[in-house]
């Protein structure tokens, strides 16, 4: 079992909100997590299966069900399956308004989920479930195994590289031929919608560009667009916004796009082993992804993530924003023994930021030319990004 370090933030909220929508991937560990917490409650827990039939018909008159339920906790797993919920639950929480009382699992931002319209802003707080981080990992697993595997419970803890593959390749297909359509209520091509991921895992970390993807495709960009939304929405990868201010410089505009758990890229990659992860083109962006993704998972709620490129040649991986104001300015290297880029320091020169770092696999903490810091990514997280607010 894998001690899940959300567990703490989760705990606070129920203590504040009537309703916690613990959001993320399907298989990441949402309900073993929900269930963990529920063994240490000290009221009676109901836990109900949106994909189970039995546990729909327990709520075809949903309102007089919960209500019937009002001194208990209930956990309602799958709830995208069922957006009716989310009217019923309004009054509900009005009328018997206890902290914790629901629990929301989902695999879909809500926003993307036919039928979710009703509102439950200030009854409810959304947190995310992310694929487990390298805070997270056992003991036993290095830093290389979680890159090559990901973050995925199942594949991560799988007792060899093959047996990670296999999995992640049934989710994939899965995901594309059945999951979509039941998360979203869409119906889509799942031989364009696979097609399309492995062109995002081929150009992951990219600026984005819908129009070279819907000539290679034959479909429509907003098409394209519409697909990206749900892949998304389902978790599956991120788009990571470029930084504006107010200069008279050119800025690159348009986000980056990286798929978003490691392990996923490298298996529609068909990268088969951690060697050959290392000798592949796609090295690089990939551990820039998965660090992207460390640092987004890790960071401080009140910090903001985007990336900075101007025209003009000044570049930035990471740039972790409170407000208006950029507070650090990251790069990303996959050497241990990394050179400041001309690209970094016109970066650093025209956003002036308090933190200037380069986070590199296991190197020393250094500082560097020029003012740069150099830090390994375990120590970083651990150490230095709880430092940053």
């Amino acid at each position: 079992m894998i001690k899940r370090q959300l567990q703490a933030h989760i705990n606070g909220l129920l203590k504040q909100f009537p309703a916690v929508a613990i959001l993320g991937p399907r298989q990441v560990g949402k309900t073993t997590l929900a269930k963990q917490m529920a063994a240490g409650f000290k009221d009676t827990t109901i836990y109900l299966d949106m994909e189970k039939t039995a546990d729909r018909n327990r709520l075809a008159d949903a309102h007089s069900y919960l209500q019937s339920q009002q001194g208990k906790r209930v956990i309602i797993d799958e709830v995208q399956l069922m957006p009716e919920l989310f009217s019923v639950l309004r009054p509900l929480i009005d009328e018997y308004r206890k902290p914790g009382r629901f629990i929301l699992l989902g695999s879909a931002s809500p926003s993307l989920v036919k039928g979710v319209s009703e509102t439950l802003a200030g009854r409810i707080a959304y947190t995310e479930l992310t694929p487990v981080t390298t805070t997270e990992l056992p003991k036993n697993i290095s830093y290389n195994e979680h890159w090559f595997r990901g973050g995925f419970p199942e594949p991560l803890l799988a007792k060899t590289n093959a047996v990670a593959q296999q999995w992640m390749q049934a989710f994939i297909r899965s995901y594309v031929e059945r999951d979509l359509e039941k998360l979203f209520g869409v119906n889509i091509s799942s031989v364009n919608m696979q097609r399309m991921w492995i062109m995002l895992a081929h150009v992951s970390g990219n600026v984005w560009n819908a129009e070279t993807f819907a000539r290679s495709l034959g479909v429509t960009a907003p098409t394209i667009l519409r697909y990206l939304d749900y892949l998304e929405g389902g978790f599956m990868v991120k788009r990571l916004q470029p930084w504006f201010v107010n200069t008279k410089k050119r800025l690159v505009k348009s986000p980056k796009v990286y798929v978003r758990d490691s392990g996923m890229l490298h298996t529609l990659l068909n990268i088969q082993s951690d060697d050959e992860l290392l000798s592949h083109p796609v090295a690089g962006a990939s551990w820039e992804g998965y660090v992207l993704e460390q640092i987004a998972a890790c960071k401080n709620s009140g910090l903001q993530l985007y990336y900075y490129r101007t025209h003009d040649g000044a570049e930035c991986d990471a740039v972790l924003v409170k407000g208006i104001k950029p507070v650090a300015c990251i790069e990303i290297k996959r050497t241990n023994a990394p050179v400041v880029s001309k690209g970094y320091l016109h970066c650093i020169d025209d956003l002036k930021p308090k933190y200037k770092l380069i986070i590199t696999p296991q190197s020393e903490t250094y500082m560097g030319q020029h003012g740069v810091q150099v830090t390994g990514i375990n120590y970083f997280l651990k150490e230095q990004l709880p430092l940053i607010k």
